[in-house]
């Protein structure tokens, strides 16, 4: 029996999430993709704690990939306002392209390191 997308796409995901965790120095960037809203939010695994959050549920725009790059924006601005400069990136089993690679290198141009 094959094995649909998002079954795939979830054993990815909890593959990786065995070997990545976050800290309160180091958070986890971790992104969620539905197939109209993007979602991401930092981390702290140790703490059980969410230290910022930015989605795409209220913003109105006609290019994913804008609101992409406005997400990575938004979050690395709250990083580094809670003066975090590294970050583990979770992409989510998601593959590294389109939104997935837009939000990631518009925090890097923030000053996100990861």
């Amino acid at each position: 029996m094959k094995n649909s997308r998002t079954t795939s796409r979830a054993k990815r995901h909890r593959r990786v999430r065995s070997s990545i965790k976050g800290t309160a120095e180091r958070p986890r960037l971790a992104v969620h993709k539905s197939l109209r809203n993007l979602q991401v939010q930092l981390i702290d695994d140790v703490a059980h704690k969410t230290l910022a959050e930015a989605s795409t549920l209220t913003s109105k725009s006609v290019s994913n990939m804008v609101l992409a790059e406005t997400i990575g924006k938004t979050v690395a601005e709250a990083a580094l306002k809670l003066n975090i400069k590294e970050v583990v990136f979770d992409r989510g089993g998601y593959i590294y392209h389109g939104q997935i690679k837009a939000l990631a290198e518009a925090a890097r141009a923030v000053g996100l390191k990861f």
